[in-house]
This record gives C-alpha cells, structure tokens and sequence, in this order.
C-alpha cells in the first residue's frame, strides 16, 4: 500500500503524502515523544531527533541522544521496540478565519508515528551530540570547546542512539478537504503562518 492507502483501497485524504513531507517535518519539528514498548504515558520523553535517509528519501533512521538517568534508557535497554511521536504545524481554525459564520470551526494539525528499533551506541554519543548541533545551529558560533572541563562530564552522563525505521504512518489535516473559497480565506486570515505554509503545500492548485 501507498501513503494514505487503507486496506481495502480507499484513500484518506489527510493521509495522503510524500517521503519529502516526511523530511521536512521533522526537520523543522524535530522534537519528539518517545515510548518503549508497554510503557506507560508518564515515562515517555522529549527528544531531538535528526532523521538519516536512503536514495530515494524515505526516512530510514532517527539519530538522537538521551541522559543515562531517563528511564527510558534502561527501559528500552531490556526492549528495543520504541514508538516516536513527531507534531508538526497545528492550530485552531476558526468560522472568522473560513470567512463565514455558518462553517463549523476545526483544528488543522499534521504528525507522524514512527516504530522502531533503537540501539544504543556510547561510541557515537559525541557523533550524535555534533550533528545535532550543527542541525540546529543558530549563527552564534558556539563550539562545545567552550565548555572546558565540563564536556567530559556532560559527555559521560548520556548515551547516543539510533532508532531503525520499521513503520512511518502520518496524518496531515491541512485544509484538503475545504472548498477553494474557503482555503483561499483561510490562507488569507490565518495569523499562523507556518501553517499556512504547510496548508498551502498540500493544496497547491487549490489555492
């Protein structure tokens, strides 16, 4: 089956969607829960995750790193089954955005669900730790040198890790299903504008 394709053939329109909508959803969200296997809502974490990806682009890893005192760590250290939860653009759409007070108000949202199989790799924590600076570098110049004595210490209280793609479902609730009009007022009212980015990437020639 394709994106969005369910078992018997029919296509849910909010689940229709690309390898590179995956990409750049968690490039631009890329901080995300994360679960083991049997564990209960409190013991899920947020992390920053980078995803590493095969010549076609589909997502095929998430590199990131945690604290060795996160249970999470010893959780997923007896079972390396993890779910990854990632929320992209989300807000409230409201009958004053859609320009007409008799169309019903909604919650426009995307995510992706990702199932796993995480390793932990203690050799490449510091490998993790670069790429997710680098990643996310914020034209400060911040090197990790600047840290002295600290690092080495910081470096040993946590672990990188790699978490295999085994599964990517998504969901992406962005206006596919309004009438021209009404995505065209909503683009246009809309005060959140990564939003309406998004709204505007899955309906082009729609808008």
């Amino acid at each position: 089956m394709g994106f969005g394709e369910t078992d018997d053939g029919v296509s849910d329109i909010f689940e229709q969607y690309g390898v590179e909508d995956v990409r750049d959803l968690i490039r631009e969200y890329p901080l995300a829960w994360v679960g083991g296997e049997g564990m209960r809502a409190e013991q899920y974490s947020l992390l920053p995750l980078l995803g590493e990806y095969d010549e076609a682009g589909s997502l095929i890893c998430l590199v990131g790193h945690m604290a060795r005192r996160n249970p999470l760590f010893a959780g997923l250290s007896q079972s390396s089954r993890a779910t990854i939860l990632f929320s992209g653009p989300s807000s409230y759409v409201s009958p004053e955005h859609a320009g007409s007070r008799t169309w019903a108000p909604t919650w426009n949202y995307a995510q992706l669900r990702v199932e796993t199989e995480i390793l932990f790799e203690p050799d490449r924590t510091e490998a993790a730790l670069d790429m997710l600076t680098d990643a996310v570098a914020d034209g400060s110049g911040w090197r990790k040198e600047e840290l002295g004595p600290r690092y080495a210490a910081m470096l040993d209280a946590i672990v990188g890790f790699r978490a295999t793609v085994t599964k990517v479902t998504g969901k992406f609730k962005l206006g596919q299903d309004e009438k021209p009009e009404t995505l065209r007022a909503i683009l246009a009212n809309h005060p959140d504008q990564d939003l309406v980015q998004w709204m505007r990437r899955f309906n082009r020639g729609r808008a």
